[in-house]
């Protein structure tokens, strides 16, 4: 006699799962991992009484369990009680999941699935677990089962100090992961930016007299997007003392139109500009920006002191320059 049942079905420890090493006669092969655990499988279970009528009559090949469902589409398990001798499973019992109905799936299909199968200690009243090690396995119309040539030594299975058979009775079972595919993608490019209409300026007149916390510069275009600098000539308050100049460079998703959450990355270089010499003092960052981080840049990018030294240019009839230069950016190629 044989019985299937559902996880529902089937009355067993629902605990937290608790591994521990199977007997030494299971040990594990190449990527084959065996553990015992209390928890039942999550999707399918069957009985099989009078097991021993298999080995009486040894023209049963195989015996295929009752059809069950797992992540929206019908398996089975095809079990080979003497093992499949056609593929190095004799001595073994042979155990493996099928999918079915495969006429109603589309054409050219194919499911991807990371997949437990099982058999029950009634003595200890738990859980071999037998799976391959970070295993995706993919079903298509050439290949609709996988499986297990050697799940259990034939001789293990039925020492009945094992508990795997028990008054002649034994019980399989299967968890089916299905992995589905990713329905949405994202197509983006990182472009290089040439040294062409790849800046944002801004001058500053009038130090002396600023006195406003931020000045922001008008919006400017760069790759197709709208930029302006935020400069605070005494620090942005994060600044312990009016000891620093802070510069930030800002993304305007409205005046852009880039779709919300959409990350922008950017590698650029803010500078400024050394209006004697051209030696500039600049600094290179690389961010993204998005809905909740629209503006990056330095806190304490110059000090006050190193602004004002006259040999250094920066300051020139008590005006400086500050200026973005984007060098990398991303580009959906797609919205």
């Amino acid at each position: 006699m044989i019985t299937s049942m559902s996880r529902n079905s089937w009355y067993g420890k629902m605990e937290e799962k608790d591994y521990y090493n199977p007997p030494a006669s299971f040990a594990n092969g190449p990527g084959i991992i065996r553990v015992t655990r209390d928890l039942p499988p999550a999707h399918y279970l069957f009985r099989i009484n009078s097991f021993s009528l298999f080995a009486e009559y040894e023209s049963i090949e195989k015996y295929e369990s009752g059809v069950f469902g797992a992540g929206g589409y019908k398996w089975r398990l095809l079990l080979y009680p003497n093992g499949n001798k056609k593929s190095s499973g004799e001595d073994f019992i042979s155990l493996y999941l099928q999918i079915e109905d495969t006429k109603t799936l589309p054409s050219g299909w194919q499911i991807n699935v990371n997949f437990k199968l099982f058999v029950f200690d009634q003595i200890r009243d738990k859980y071999l677990t037998i799976e391959e090690a970070g295993a995706v396995k993919r079903f298509h119309q050439m290949k609709t089962k996988w499986g297990f040539d050697q799940l259990i030594l034939l001789e293990c299975f039925k020492d009945a100090s094992n508990g795997y058979l028990v008054d002649d009775s034994c019980v399989f079972g299967a968890e089916v992961l299905v992995i589905e595919h990713i329905s949405t993608w994202d197509d983006m490019s990182i472009l290089k930016l040439p040294p062409v209409d790849n800046c944002i300026s801004f001058k500053i007149e009038n130090f002396s007299k600023l006195d406003k916390e931020c000045y922001e510069s008008p919006l400017q275009t760069v790759a197709g997007y709208k930029w302006k600098l935020n400069v605070y000539p005494y620090g942005d308050g994060r600044v312990k003392g009016d000891d620093a100049l802070s510069l930030f460079l800002e993304y305007s998703t409205e005046a852009s139109g880039v779709p919300p959450k959409r990350s922008l990355y950017v590698k650029y270089k803010i500078r400024l500009m050394d209006q004697i010499s051209s030696k500039h003092h600049e600094r290179s960052i690389d961010s993204s920006f998005e809905e909740d981080s629209l503006s990056w840049g330095f806190i304490k990018f110059l000090s006050l002191e190193n602004l004002r030294d006259a040999s250094k240019g920066f300051l020139v009839e008590d005006a400086f320059i500050v200026e973005a230069e984007i060098i990398l950016i991303s580009k959906p190629n797609c919205d």
